[in-house]
């Protein structure tokens, strides 16, 4: 699946083939959302008035044109039992009725106006439709029907390939996050923002704010600065995710809408009586999941502001009980709290898990887990498990992240550990977690230098000083 994900993302980036045409339409985000990929442009049943090329501020009486299409006579009372067999065969326009008033004005007959890319003849009936014609009386005759589009019965791709400037790349996607709509627009696109904006804000239902990201993520708080392209300047969203209800300001924390399947993955390993440690918890998507399920929940986030909504969906959630919540960097939070709780909890019987889920760091952390527990005394059942995220360029991304892991750790977990792909990121970058158990090795080391390469065979590998010398 990663390897398909970076053919398609590099042949939507890099091919360019006469008369055949890509399209990628814009389509709100849900956990696997992307780009639906016409192979082929089908015969154009509208074509923009030349005067719309390059406009900047959206004339919406510009786009008005009439066409004309062919229509089927068809008496007002079987007109319901024709169109189930015509489905087909009618036309499908945004806004644009199928069935319309008889030209002659004729209250006994109706127009059904079909799809001119199908239908040019008489001869153009499937042998079905043609047969249900047949049944009830009705005439195959085609009638041609001068049919008034406006900007309203215009698709989104319609509109932006009529605007922008012929032979440049109109595509583009967006992530929907409640009411609002994030882009990533290219520079060639950034002339005709406002109307990109605009023309998403009118084609999505339930869109009333166009926002476009204008840096990169921050690696520190994880979010990101934004410039609204159109609609209301209202960034607090409401959204659904798994079940669960979510309240943020999209402007100042860190989601992602195509991580849902991600977070579900993790949640359901976690079981009822399992403690769960997240030390990037950010808004709460695998913390209160989790704590629904019955797990108890430590929650950390450096930002102030994730760490404040953590705590409003924790209460909007009912599950403020099980969740304590921490605004602490990930290493303090990691020798802080989670070193407090863990004595205790290893030696229990329910499931530790902690959950690291900032990619661009995250592995960088790993080394606070040396010694953390360098003085208690040893033991080997109930190590937590570790889900840690990073991304990866190597043509070998599994490898990558084992390396990677193993050199912060500071011991070998070439045959100690699990990669999953979580999700292609751009073109040759991929988004990974890592699972493993925490090594008793590290944990009780009283040296926190690392266990030597993890390239090197098991039998050359280091141990901790305790552990070749117990007191």
């Amino acid at each position: 699946m990663r390897i398909f994900y970076r053919i398609f993302e590099s042949a939507q980036t890099h091919r360019k083939i006469p008369v055949i045409v890509h399209h990628s339409h814009f389509s709100s985000a849900s956990p696997c959302s992307g780009f639906t990929v016409k192979s082929v442009m089908e015969h154009k049943l509208y074509r923009p008035p030349p005067e719309v090329r390059g406009m900047t501020s959206l004339d919406k009486d510009a786009f008005t044109q009439t066409i004309t299409v062919p229509a089927l006579r068809v008496p007002t009372g079987v007109i319901n039992k024709i169109m189930k067999s015509l489905k087909k065969a009618t036309i499908q326009r945004p806004g644009v009725p199928r069935v319309v008033q008889d030209k002659e004005g004729n209250c006994d007959f109706r127009l059904i106006l079909l799809d001119p890319n199908r239908m040019s003849s008489s001869s153009s009936f499937s042998d079905a439709e043609a047969e249900a014609l047949r049944s009830f009386s009705v005439s195959d005759e085609l009638h041609d029907f001068e049919l008034k589009l406006t900007y309203d019965n215009l698709k989104t791709e319609e509109v932006l390939e009529a605007v922008l400037p012929e032979g440049q790349d109109v595509t583009s996607g967006f992530s929907r996050v409640g009411h609002i709509a994030h882009m990533n627009l290219r520079d060639h696109q950034l002339l005709y923002k406002n109307l990109i904006g605009q023309v998403i804000m009118d084609k999505t239902p339930g869109i009333t704010c166009v926002v476009n990201k204008t840096n990169i993520i921050d690696s520190t708080y994880r979010n990101f600065k934004m410039e609204v392209l159109a609609g209301e300047e209202n960034m607090v969203a409401k959204v659904k995710e798994n079940g669960v209800a979510y309240e943020f300001d999209f402007s100042r924390v860190y989601w992602n809408p195509r991580l849902s399947t991600e977070h579900e993955r993790v949640v359901q390993l976690v079981k009822r009586g399992d403690t769960m440690f997240d030390v990037f918890a950010g808004v709460g998507p695998f913390t209160i999941p989790a704590a629904r399920r019955g797990a108890n929940i430590f929650a950390n986030d450096l930002n102030p502001e994730s760490y404040r909504w953590l705590q409003h969906n924790c209460k909007l959630n009912k599950v403020e009980s099980r969740v304590q919540t921490f605004n602490l960097d990930g290493r303090e939070f990691i020798r802080g709290p989670l070193k407090q709780e863990l004595p205790a909890l290893l030696k229990g019987g329910a499931g530790v898990h902690v959950v690291m889920n900032l990619p661009a760091l995250a592995l960088e952390f790993l080394d606070a887990f040396r010694g953390l527990l360098k003085n208690e005394p040893p033991c080997d059942l109930n190590l937590p498990t570790v889900y840690c995220y990073g991304f990866s360029k190597d043509d070998n991304p599994d490898a990558d992240m084992v390396k990677r892991a193993s050199s912060s750790l500071g011991f070998p977990l070439e045959s100690k550990s699990t990669v999953h792909f979580v999700r292609n990121v751009a073109p040759n970058k991929d988004m990974m977690c890592i699972r493993f158990t925490l090594p008793k090795e590290i944990l009780f080391c009283k040296n926190d230098e690392p266990q030597g390469q993890s390239e090197e065979p098991a039998p050359k590998r280091q141990k901790c000083e305790e552990m070749n010398n117990p007191e």
